[in-house]
């Protein structure tokens, strides 16, 4: 079983390597981080006709925005009572419809820049793991009510019709949600930052910045950028470069494996192509990659540097234990990823500054989200809207240090129980 490398990076559609920055560059927007959220942004400046430059430490998608399970979908991962309640009502309802809006922009994006490689399958079941039809039911009432957005009931029956599961009960299927892969979406929106005249330099840490003038300037190794704007984009690899910004949010890992080719044997516990998640507060993810020849299956998170391979059959147990007929599936390949948790469990997306943007925490969050806060930041530094300050209740709160990673592994551990005693009551 290989562990270094991930099944993304192995089965990227576009090998091209980017140069590392060297001398002088001006332009109108510089960002820091070659993820999601930075090659979001890159883009709308870029088609607005902005001179942008992308900074990228290692390569485009090497942190979690590359390496994640691919997911489309509306919503954020906090509770939309507790946005409203802190946001209050009104913005709550607002912000979800942000997050129905990446989804479509993720989409559009795919159709009109013709990046077929990432693979786009609609569906996606949200699953209980206990008897509660009426919550559901409820709930795709509300949502309809409230977005006009359609969620589809499935009944026990129908659940294990195709997911051959004891553990299983009933589940909303979302048919707008999609899934993709991740890093060929991203590297699709590279092209096209640099087809627009944007530079998406690789190998290319920043090490230091000047941010208090009207020019901004932005140093690495081999040369400086400077810009009227500069935007954080950087998520659980942010270093020590921007203090506030790194003291705002928890890095978080997340494991991810997939398995060997068995396509007969998948299908005898999976028969749908739907992307798959449960309704733990510290739940699996998967879905059938790959025509239906593998499985990628994805969870756990620590809050410390752990081994891949004992994940892995953390995740294992898990996955036999929801499918028994699966034990002999074998791993192929596993990979962690570094995800960036914020406090109050939002994004963080703003202007810290006259000049200078965040667009970060978007860990649990799905590509949507992440996406759409690289389009408002982008709007923003436009003059075209903004909308940014929809998130302004969830700023770069200091997330507590060592102190914050703590609570959060006791938390989770928390969730776990929680979870394990709701099952069996049910």
């Amino acid at each position: 079983m290989a562990y270094p490398d991930t099944y993304y990076k192995r089965t990227m559609a576009d090998g091209a390597t980017r140069p590392a920055l060297s001398g002088t560059v001006e332009c109108d927007a510089v960002i820091i981080g070659g993820g999601l959220a930075g090659l979001s942004t890159a883009l709308q400046l870029a088609r607005a006709g902005k001179r942008v430059a992308v900074l990228e430490a290692e390569s485009v998608g090497f942190g979690a925005s590359g390496r994640n399970g691919g997911f489309v979908s509306a919503g954020y991962a906090t509770d939309g009572d507790d946005i409203a309640r802190i946001a209050g009502k009104e913005t709550a309802r607002k912000l979800h419809m942000l997050s129905i809006e990446g989804v479509d922009f993720v989409r559009d994006n795919i159709r009109a820049l013709g990046i077929d490689d990432a693979k786009p399958v609609p569906g996606l079941m949200s699953v209980l793991r206990y008897d509660d039809a009426a919550s559901l039911k409820a709930y795709a009432d509300q949502t309809r009510h409230d977005y006009g957005y359609e969620l589809e009931y499935m009944d026990r029956d129908a659940v294990r019709s195709v997911l051959k599961s004891e553990r299983y009960f009933q589940a909303l299927r979302n048919p707008n949600a999609f899934h993709i892969h991740p890093l060929n979406y991203l590297r699709g929106i590279a092209r096209e930052i640099e087809r627009l005249g944007g530079l998406i330099f690789e190998q290319s840490p920043a090490t230091a910045t000047a941010l208090s003038g009207p020019e901004k300037r932005v140093k690495t190794a081999g040369g400086e950028v400077r810009a009227r704007d500069v935007v954080f984009t950087t998520g659980g690899y942010t270093g020590g470069l921007n203090g506030r910004l790194k003291r705002s949010f928890l890095p978080i890992a997340t494991y991810v494996m997939v398995s060997e080719e068995a396509p007969e044997l998948i299908a005898s516990a999976i028969a749908t192509r739907d992307a798959i998640g449960d309704n733990r507060r510290a739940g699996d993810y998967y879905r059938v990659i790959d025509d239906g020849r593998r499985l990628l299956w994805g969870g756990r998170i620590t809050t410390h540097a752990a081994s891949t391979a004992g994940l892995v059959k953390e995740l294992r147990a898990e996955m036999v234990g929801t499918y028994p007929q699966l034990a002999g599936l074998k791993t192929e390949l596993a990979w962690s990823g570094l995800m960036s948790y914020a406090r109050h469990l939002m994004p963080q997306i703003g202007r810290m500054s006259p000049g200078v943007w965040y667009c970060t925490a978007f860990g649990g969050h799905g590509l949507n989200t992440t996406a759409i806060g690289g389009k408002v930041i982008a709007e923003g530094i436009l003059g075209a809207s903004d909308r940014y300050r929809l998130y302004e209740p969830f700023g770069l709160v200091w997330a507590g240090g060592l102190a914050g990673l703590a609570v959060a592994q006791l938390t989770y551990w928390k969730l776990q129980a929680q979870d394990w005693w709701r099952e069996r009551a049910a």
